[in-house]
């Protein structure tokens, strides 16, 4: 196995402020989006054209709120701050709004969920987040579905982190594993780029908790870690629908699963029991077998310096699999000078057998 070559990446395309979230439909359509943590981000979702052009998504008007506006617009109808987004395989596109602007305040109203028809481009549903679901501090990162499309699981790595899982038919909300270790930030793990350790001017580090998230190919296990922490765990998925759902403490069902080292976003890619994880202080993607259990370790899949923090993994339907790279160490928040339009870019992996 660790004589297994080495794969490369090619640049899919180039955008002008800081990307995150990235998902292909099962039409091949490719959708990006882009978090308002600098001040008013033109478009927050939009679909990749061939041309490498943007278009907003679904259109102009879900793309019109601006901190500048924010007295004039309802953020319940539009994008605050756009964390992730997923195709679902079923003609959908979900997502996920934090609506925490540079991280801070969550704009009342504003977090929610949100299921666009993909053959119309219409809005078809949009689910409220409350303060008990996503209370102030909080920040919603990611999100997968559940083999049979009935439920959510969504990463807060916010404050106190935790685990939400949302039944899609009903819209209620149970917020899981509030406060769990698990979930939390690592006491005394500093995150470093570029060999040293990570700061802010205000001397605060990388603060992120539950962010990464990754649900096994059948469904059973649902994995997640939080970037400010190297360990990974999980959680049976009938645990947190069952008992979880229905208001009982599963904080004795979590299992840990090993040491991933610092890591941003993960994927089991399909058919497989490999996980691949965003290596984001090596500059590179990492494979982990998970056959292997807890001892498992991972191994570099691709190391390249234009990895600048590689963040969100998709795989197209054709297997092809993409990952952006947000340059979060580049970013205003650790660097004052950085350009309000900070660049940033999307990749596709190639290569053979993990």
């Amino acid at each position: 196995m660790s004589n297994a070559p080495q794969w490369t990446i090619e640049q899919v395309a180039a955008f002008e402020h800081q990307v995150t979230g990235v998902t292909v439909s099962e039409d091949k359509r490719i959708f990006v989006n882009f978090p308002r943590w600098t001040e008013d981000t033109e478009v927050s979702v939009a679909e990749l054209k061939a041309d490498g052009s943007l278009r907003p998504y679904p259109d102009a008007d879900w793309n019109a709120w601006r901190n500048a506006r924010k007295d004039e617009l309802d953020p319940a109808k539009g994008w605050v701050c756009v964390q992730s987004i997923v195709a679902d395989g079923r003609g959908s596109l979900w997502v996920l709004d934090p609506a925490a602007p540079a991280q801070a305040h969550l704009v009342s109203g504003g977090a929610k969920l949100v299921q666009i028809d993909l053959a119309s481009d219409k809005v078809k549903r949009s689910i409220a987040f409350d303060e008990d679901a996503a209370p102030q501090g909080s920040y919603l990162n990611d999100v997968r579905f559940s083999n049979d499309g009935k439920h959510a699981f969504i990463t807060d790595s916010g404050v106190v982190g935790a685990i939400l899982v949302v039944d899609l038919e009903s819209g209620n909300v149970a917020r899981l594993l509030d406060g769990h270790p698990s979930t939390q930030m690592k006491k005394g793990l500093d995150v470093k780029a570029d060999g040293k350790e990570l700061r802010r001017p205000d001397g605060r580090g990388v603060e992120f908790s539950a962010d990464g998230i990754a649900l096994s190919d059948d469904g059973r296990w649902l994995y997640w870690q939080a970037i400010k922490g190297d360990t990974l765990y999980r959680i049976a998925t009938d645990v947190l629908c069952g008992k979880g759902m229905g208001g009982k403490d599963v904080g004795g069902e979590v299992e840990e699963f090993g040491i991933n080292g610092v890591s941003d976003g993960l994927l089991i890619p399909r058919g497989t029991n490999k996980m691949l994880l965003s290596a984001v202080e090596d500059d590179a993607v990492k494979v982990r077998d998970l056959d292997e259990g807890p001892g498992g370790k991972p191994r570099i899949l691709v190391q390249d310096a234009r990895l600048r923090w590689p963040d969100t993994f998709t795989q197209g339907p054709d297997g092809t699999i993409y990952v952006t790279t947000s340059h979060i160490q580049d970013s205003a928040f650790f660097k004052p000078d950085a350009p309000p339009a900070l660049p940033t870019q999307l990749w596709r992996l190639r290569g053979e057998g993990l």
